[in-house]
């Protein structure tokens, strides 16, 4: 995505499994397993404001997936789901509009 210090590989997951994250200290989380065509990781994502985990599931997300993982609440978040902030400044998911292989890379 970048020739700079900061490289980031942004790619295409479909997310396989979407959860309400109540064990977190934050209410809107949500845990995910995404599968990037032949691989899988997980994501805690801010989610909940604006999405309900049912609807998250099938569908096309992005995610930053070289950035390390965390733990939060005892589940390793591998991934960062990509979003913007919606008007009450709280993310929106960053989607493809169209049928898109998984795993491709942003460029």
């Amino acid at each position: 995505m970048s020739d700079g210090p900061f490289d980031v590989t942004v790619r295409v997951a479909e997310v396989q499994q979407a959860e309400p994250f109540p064990e977190a200290n934050k209410p809107e989380l949500v845990k995910l397993h995404l599968d990037l065509g032949g691989e899988t990781l997980q994501s805690a994502a801010q989610l909940g404001y604006h999405h309900d985990p049912a609807d998250l599931e099938g569908r096309r997300v992005l995610c930053a997936t070289d950035l390390g993982s965390v733990r939060i609440a005892g589940f390793r978040s591998e991934a960062l789901t990509v979003g913007v902030p919606g008007n009450d400044g709280n993310p929106v998911l960053v989607v493809p509009d169209e049928e898109v292989p998984l795993g491709g890379e942003l460029h």
